[in-house]
């Protein structure tokens, strides 16, 4: 459950926790908090776990580097790392870092792969059920791939012809067109979708998550046709947060993993 927030205690003891605390509480969407507790935590094990507060530019310095030269990290990797200790620094521990030099990440020399519109639409074409249709929904209606993971059957408005996006980028929420293409398929989908839940709540599974709390205000809406995930995952897990068996939405590395294989394909073909 890769988008299901970690639990916090109210009042964190441990360093990380409060660092997370501090992230949420300055909006950033869960992607980033994860991102900055990754490269935090990695920064602390390349100084011997010593705590940040005790540590300065020459430290920051020299982890950054290290990810240039020893770690052969990418320019906008680096970039990263480099941003989400800023943030520490800076606006967590309010140890302002003004000045570091650090050897930058060199940008690998390749030519970029372009495809052109067909090439995308022969990709998307060839890609199995229900991968084409999240890459179609993807290309036709602009989401973004956490997006398109993330659409629950409520979220698709048929007679209106259009998506609403719960919690996009800056945590806002937005319409967008719902391709004509699309629509005979996700209906299909959603024929799916109702089997597996009714075959779910047969065998005792969980209710869906529910974000904000939600779960407590309606308690029986995890288990209704609107709430569930448009592309659920072919397997249960448990909820970090409780122990509660769950199906959770599928994992943008699956999706991923589908269009790669696809592409190399077609490569291998022209």
């Amino acid at each position: 459950m890769e988008d299901v927030k970690v639990p916090i205690p109210a009042k964190p003891i441990k360093f990380i926790d409060q660092f997370r605390a501090f992230i949420r509480l300055d909006g950033k969407s869960y992607a980033t908090e994860n991102t900055y507790v990754y490269w935090v935590k990695q920064y602390i094990t390349f100084n011997n776990k010593t705590h940040p507060s005790q540590l300065a530019g020459a430290e920051v310095t020299d982890f950054l580097t290290h990810l240039a030269l020893k770690m052969n990290t990418s320019p906008n990797t680096q970039k990263t790392a480099l941003n989400a200790l800023m943030f520490l620094y800076n606006r967590f521990l309010k140890q302002p870092i003004d000045k570091l030099d650090f050897h930058y990440a060199k940008k690998p020399v390749r030519t970029p792969t372009v495809f052109t519109h067909l090439e995308a639409v022969d990709v998307i074409n060839n890609l199995e059920m229900p991968y084409q249709l999240m890459a179609k929904l993807m290309y036709g209606s602009g989401l973004r791939i956490s997006e398109a993971l993330r659409l629950r059957v409520k979220d698709i408005d048929f007679g209106m012809g259009y998506i609403i996006v719960r919690d996009g980028k800056g945590a806002k929420d937005r319409t967008t067109l719902l391709p004509k293409s699309t629509i005979t398929d996700l209906k299909n989908q959603i024929i799916v979708v109702a089997k597996l839940l009714d075959f779910d709540i047969h065998r005792g599974v969980g209710p869906v998550y529910m974000p904000h709390l939600l779960e407590k205000k309606y308690p029986d809406a995890g288990h209704s046709l609107a709430w569930q995930f448009v592309f659920p995952s072919e397997s249960i897990s448990q909820d970090p947060r409780v122990n509660v068996m769950r199906r959770h939405h599928l994992y943008s590395t699956t999706l991923q993993m589908h269009v790669k294989k696809r592409s190399k394909q077609r490569a291998s073909i022209s």
